[in-house]
């Protein structure tokens, strides 16, 4: 895509609010294709949840605004720069991205072998911490199981473990937990989640 994109002089932009920094298993998601982007937008992950976003541009086309043209009337806030300078310092130093990217391997590893069991999982994907389980009422179909999949958000909810739904049917149940999360706190997250599978499967 990059390539045509090339040819015809069409900018490519990134959306890493969600994905950049760390979420995936490296810095910014784009890293696993290996393709620079002309433009990334970032936010969320950037400040560990102080109000913050950035829009970083290859210098030929930053050089190409002109004054007022790109700013914001909450633009640089000290204090969100501040957190997220202590944000990237700490997320390198920890090795984040490289922590999620071997926890999320277990994690799809794991649910994986419960696709196995259940039949109402069409599809698991993901990579690092931003993984999706689909739900299906027929594996053959894809029929989506949007009632099962708020079902089980609302059953692990109950039992402590946050994930959303999403997809365009809403039917993928959305696993993004933080990236400090510990093994353990992982594994408990598994164990409800699949007695939540079990619990929907049977009602």
């Amino acid at each position: 895509m990059k390539e045509i994109l090339d040819r015809y002089g069409i900018l490519f932009i990134v959306d890493e609010v969600q994905s950049g920094f760390g979420r995936t298993g490296k810095l910014f998601a784009i890293e696993h294709y290996g393709v620079e982007p002309d433009i990334m937008v970032l936010a969320k992950g950037i400040a560990d949840g102080f109000p913050l976003s950035a829009c970083i541009a290859r210098a030929e086309i930053a050089d190409a605004f002109q004054p007022g043209e790109h700013l914001s009337t909450f633009g640089g806030n000290p204090v969100s720069c501040a957190a997220a300078l202590a944000n990237i310092e700490v997320m390198l130093e920890e090795d984040l991205p490289g922590q999620a990217a071997r926890k999320g391997e277990q994690v799809l590893a794991q649910l994986r072998e419960l696709a196995s069991e259940h039949e109402l999982i069409g599809d698991v994907r993901g990579i690092g911490l931003m993984i999706g389980i689909e739900l299906v009422t027929d594996r053959r179909t894809k029929q989506p199981a949007a009632k099962q999949a708020a079902a089980l958000r609302a059953y692990c909810r109950e039992h402590g473990v946050l994930v959303g739904v999403g997809g365009q049917e809403g039917n993928v149940v959305r696993i993004q937990p933080p990236l400090t999360i510990s093994w353990e706190e992982l594994e408990r997250a598994l164990v409800v989640l699949a007695d939540g599978l079990r619990t929907v499967r049977a009602s």
